[in-house]
């Protein structure tokens, strides 16, 4: 039982005081008569017994009413006890006063009177004691028990026969009594709980993010939450039910929530009580989107739902927009702008446009050196410079990074496009100033004009390619498409396949050509050079092998097999030849560069000490000095002989010789043109002496005569030489012949000879 009901249980006892009253006065009135008619003075003193009680109850209920708050549970206990307390002395009174008339008189009318107000005030208490039966069964046993005994002990027919009727009638009393209790109770427990569902409906109701009206038939409201009448700003007064739908849109009208047009609209679905679904949009409002559902009820009538969907448009809107827009310089992306680009092909086939596709110059090193935030800002000011330039008709998108596009309508001729492309790469190319830094960039510009039938995904290709020729032809310039940039384009897309499939059928083969110690004639290294004879193309350069495979990001599988291949060739040959490898930039600088020269050397069994020299150039030691020197230092430790190719070109610097681990320094070819004059010759040997003198082995690359070689060995400073004058690059069964005739020779033997492969071609 719940407390509330427990309360209400105990608040029935003191529902009724006047029936209390009287029962407490009446029995004293019945026995001062049955006193004065027997004159027995034990039956006069139940008369002050029934007064005192009566008295006693009678201030007892007069407490209880002069309360102003709810019954507490606490204060029930209390005052279900005192009631108890009441109830047993009424029932003691009327006990003692019954057995008293029977045992003390031979009065049958006083007999009959005593039994009748017993039986009468006893069972009066039903009305007010069901609620608390326990207690109206007490008080029935300390009032009519003692009644039933002194009947059975008086004896006679007649007074069993009443003793078994008032028996009856009691036990009857007692049912009933408990049958009122529990329709009280279950009638308390379906308003406790209908109470609960009023709240929950209400809580519900007044907490949901709708909106919600009901209007009945007629179209007067029903029911409306708070989150409508907050929604529409109505005021406390139009809430009351009872006013019509027609009072509740006015108001809405009058307070701008909804324009005249929208409210004429809602009112119509509301009389018309049908499904459906509006949306409103207020201009005056602030742009204030609503969503109005409306649904018919069965027995007439409709029900309204409202929802704010103001912030859910605009978050729609803004998706929209980054899907389409580019966020850092809201420019269109590249989705939009090829779209538009479709759009405006289709709509115009005999108009001639032009597509300029841009690309940034230097924008990495500005990235690199001053950092993103600075990097993002100048995009932003480039995006401002391009409109600036751009016709009302033009369009202009940023396809990404540091890409950007631009679609020039109604051109006359190229030279409109080229004036474009023209202003586009001087006006790029001016100063920027960022966070008090100046920054200076470029711009190429590649150029497609359009075509009949042209779709954007072909004119979008054609303007690649011809950017990529622009910056080929040294950025900072402008190039249109040809056809014949296409044609260059399929064939090196065809290189690629051929290369990717040339890779895995290991179509490669290596060829080496020899170092010769210049003091013992003999061949000391040998350098492994790739070589691919494709069944079509035939014998194919490194020149046009390496830099696809180096875009394609192919050069570091090609590097390992190269790598691998050269080491088990080299077990082939005598233990003092060494096996010499370029190794490109990005090989070079993969972060398990060491570990595949490690795996190398360990599947082949070569020595460290042989793989002499892993040869690079000066422009893999620019990038990330520290992990270079690093890696080198590694490798030097483990006995790789490191060596500098093509020292004097290019990239090459002094700093080298000095701040990285090399052994060898490889003079590039182009000192032995004019080497017949002094200055080159000075020029040579003055690098040669520099570089011995910090105690590395010196090679000069590209000999082809005699005369260059008596040049560059007269000083001896000059270890080793290589060149056609000793052999072409030849195959791997060509270099063992060579290395048998050369090892082949005595010691003593200083003098250069013919090598037998010299006059192979």
């Amino acid at each position: 039982m719940s407390p509330t009901i427990y309360a209400a249980l105990v608040d029935s006892l003191f529902m009724n005081p006047a029936p209390m009253i009287f029962g407490a006065f009446g029995p004293a009135i019945a026995a001062a008569v049955v006193a004065f008619v027997t004159a027995d003075v034990w039956c006069w003193l139940s008369v002050p017994l029934f007064i005192a009680v009566g008295v006693a109850r009678a201030y007892q209920m007069y407490r209880y009413k002069r309360r102003n708050a709810g019954l507490t549970v606490s204060e029930a206990v209390v005052w279900e006890k005192r009631y108890r307390i009441g109830a047993i002395a009424y029932g003691l009174a009327l006990g003692i006063w019954g057995v008293t008339v029977l045992m003390r008189t031979d009065d049958a009318a006083a007999h009959m009177l005593c039994v009748t107000t017993v039986v009468a005030y006893t069972s009066g208490g039903v009305g007010r004691t069901f609620g608390r039966p326990n207690i109206f069964h007490l008080q029935v046993l300390l009032g009519c028990g003692p009644v039933f005994v002194a009947l059975i002990a008086f004896g006679g027919i007649y007074y069993y026969a009443l003793a078994l009727l008032s028996f009856v009638f009691f036990a009857a009393i007692r049912r009933l009594t408990s049958s009122l209790q529990r329709i009280y109770v279950n009638a308390w427990i379906a308003r406790e709980r209908e109470a609960a569902l009023v709240s929950q409906f209400d809580t519900a109701l007044n907490n949901m993010p709708h909106g919600l009206c009901m209007f009945n038939v007629d179209g007067r409201l029903a029911v409306m939450n708070h989150r409508f009448s907050e929604m529409m700003g109505l005021p406390g007064e139009v809430v009351l039910r009872g006013v019509h739908a027609r009072e509740i849109v006015a108001e809405c009208r009058r307070s701008e929530i909804l324009a005249e047009d929208s409210a004429n609209l809602i009112l119509s679905e509301i009389e018309n009580s049908q499904a459906g679904e509006i949306i409103t949009v207020e201009p005056h409002a602030g742009m204030r989107a609503l969503s109005w559902t409306f649904q018919p009820m069965a027995g007439g009538g409709s029900v309204v739902l409202v929802e704010d969907i103001t912030e859910r448009r605009m978050a729609e809107a803004k998706i929209t927009h980054l899907a389409r827009f580019d966020e850092l310089t809201g420019l269109p992306n590249r989705v939009n702008f090829r779209d538009e680009i479709e759009r405006l092909l289709s709509h115009a086939q005999d108009a001639t446009s032009a597509f300029l596709f841009i690309d940034l110059d230097q924008f990495k090193q500005v990235n690199d050196t001053l950092g993103h935030p600075c990097g993002d800002r100048l995009l932003c000011m480039v995006a401002d410079r391009l409109r600036e330039m751009m016709r009302t008709n033009d369009f202009v998108a940023r396809f990404g990074g540091d890409e950007f596009v631009v679609f020039q309508r109604n051109i006359t001729s190229n030279e409109d496009a080229a004036s474009l492309a023209r202003r586009i790469v001087e006006r790029l190319s001016e100063r920027y100033e960022i966070d008090l830094h100046l920054v200076e960039i470029g711009a190429s510009v590649g150029i497609a004009v359009t075509s009949p039938s042209i779709s954007a995904d072909v004119l979008l290709k054609n303007a690649d390619m011809a950017l990529y020729r622009a910056k080929a032809d040294g950025r900072g310039t402008f190039c249109f498409f040809r056809e014949e940039m296409a044609e260059t384009v399929e064939a090196r897309r065809i290189l690629e396949l051929d290369l990717r499939r040339a890779l895995a059928d290991e179509e490669f083969e290596l060829y080496y050509q020899p170092l010769v110690n210049l003091k013992s004639g003999r061949i000391s290294t040998c350098e492994a050079l790739l070589r691919w004879n494709h069944p079509e193309r035939g014998t194919v350069s490194p020149v046009d092998i390496i830099p696809v495979a180096e875009d394609m990001g192919l050069i570091v599988d090609l590097g390992r097999w190269i790598l691998r291949k050269a080491c088990m060739e080299c077990m082939k040959w005598p233990d003092g030849v060494s096996v010499a490898l370029n190794v490109s930039s990005q090989q070079f600088h993969q972060r398990d560069g060491l570990r595949e020269v490690r795996y190398a050397l360990e599947v082949s069994g070569l020595p460290a000490k042989r793989l002499e020299e892993v040869e690079i150039t000066g422009s893999s030691l620019l990038r990330n000095t520290q992990w270079t020197r690093h890696a080198l230092t590694q490798l030097s430790n483990e006995g790789v002989r490191i060596s500098l190719d093509d020292f004097g070109t290019g990239y090459s610097s002094l700093s080298y010789l000095h701040n990285f681990p090399l052994n060898k320094v490889k003079i590039d070819r182009s000192f032995l043109e004019g080497i017949d004059t002094d200055r080159p010759l000075t020029l040579l040997r003055g690098v040669a002496r520099l570089s011995a003198d910090l105690g590395m082995s010196v090679v000069v690359e590209g000999i082809e005569t005699n005369e260059q070689l008596e040049l560059i060995s007269a000083d001896g400073t000059v270890t080793e030489a290589q060149g056609y004058l000793f052999s072409r690059p030849v195959p791997a069964t060509a270099i063992r012949q060579l290395l048998s005739a050369s090892h082949g020779r005595r010691p003593s033997e200083n003098n250069l000879v013919t090598l037998p492969s010299r006059s192979t071609g």
